[in-house]
């Protein structure tokens, strides 16, 4: 196939400003590949920065294309790299780290003061025909795993490491409050590492109702109904009170109930992203012996996740719901902005 000079990118410049513009075509440095992007899924932190112009603490100061869930076929490659070759098919992990500090000599580099992550200010994301990417960081795909599930593997693995943060395990009751499409991968990763039961909590009938399509054993509406009488839903829902939880919603109150609910010496993952400051029941939690994890992204969970996928533990293709070309971005971010369906997924090449 010859190398393709098209390299359409969906670049934003402020808020709701998304243009489709011509990017320089990339060349790899020796240890990297240049990837024929065809699937690009849409994040929340992607609809925040094309509607708000930032999330949290990152705000998009200049021209940056979208996009980071994403899986493509292999163009080129650098000359020192020898694990992949043209035509291979791959998922992409984003989040680059220094791979030199003591932090990511430790296993840790998701939290690397240097982690460059795309479509993170000012890095550019893969909302693009071609994307230069460090090898190291691909993952080859099998024949069976289709390029949406090899982009799908980006939200698995932040299910997989929020998994882990909250020491999901045998026999784990687990609570997940948030039935958005992290809170399903998490639905979906708990069932696969062997949890007892699965409670999902959100304050969308119809949410709900998809995740007891995937497997959750119960389910909470949240109606307005206190947080005592919330939390007792919860803990009969689940036949006990949960031994570990993730929460990813980020709302004081959601997490205020997951507190009540919690069993003694239970484990939060605080898998969302809510408000800077949060008034917790700090007596409860010392009470309990709670033990309270931050998440931030994800580190070593890729292969797993793969696997999940791969030994088919894990089904992503539900998720789906709606799907768009490269040309046609500004409706998916409007689609997923009006919270339509559990996943969009973007073509940028078919």
């Amino acid at each position: 196939m010859a190398p393709s000079r098209d390299n359409l990118s969906a670049v934003l410049h402020k808020a709701r400003d998304l243009r489709l513009e011509q990017k320089e075509l990339p060349e790899p440095g020796p240890q990297d590949v240049v990837i024929r992007i065809h699937k690009v899924g849409i994040c929340g932190s992607d609809v925040y920065y094309w509607h708000r112009g930032r999330t949290a603490r990152f705000v998009v100061q200049s021209p940056m294309v979208l996009g980071h869930e994403a899986a493509g076929v292999v163009e080129t490659v650098g000359s020192q790299v020898t694990h992949l070759r043209p035509g291979d098919r791959v998922a992409i992990e984003p989040g680059v780290p220094c791979r030199l500090c003591p932090i990511c000599k430790a296993g840790r580099y998701n939290v690397c003061p240097a982690v460059r992550f795309c479509a993170t200010p000012p890095v550019d994301g893969t909302l693009t025909r071609l994307y230069r990417h460090p090898a190291d960081f691909c993952y080859k795909l099998p024949d069976h795993v289709s390029l949406e599930e090899g982009a799908l593997l980006e939200p698995l693995t932040v299910a997989v490491y929020g998994c882990q943060r909250a020491g999901v395990g045998l026999g784990s009751r687990v609570l997940v409050c948030g039935a958005g499409p992290i809170g399903v991968v998490s639905l979906l990763t708990a069932r696969a590492l062997a949890a007892a039961r699965v409670c999902v909590t959100d304050i969308s009938p119809s949410r709900l109702e998809f995740a007891t399509g995937q497997g959750a054993d119960g389910t909470v509406l949240i109606d307005g109904a206190s947080e005592e009488e919330l939390a007792g839903r919860v803990v009969a829902a689940l036949g006990g009170p949960p031994t570990a939880i993730l929460e990813c919603c980020g709302a004081a109150p959601s997490v205020r109930m997951a507190l009540q609910a919690a069993a003694p010496r239970a484990k939060l993952a605080f898998v969302g992203r809510g408000p800077p400051d949060m008034d917790l029941p700090m007596v409860t939690i010392a009470a309990k012996e709670l033990e309270l994890n931050g998440v931030f992204r994800y580190a070593n969970c890729y292969p797993l996740a793969l696997d999940l996928v791969a030994s088919g533990r894990v089904q992503l293709g539900p998720l789906v719901t709606h799907r768009f070309t490269l040309e046609e971005s500004e409706s998916a971010f409007q689609a997923a902005l009006d919270g339509r369906g559990i996943k969009i997924m973007i073509s940028v090449h078919d």
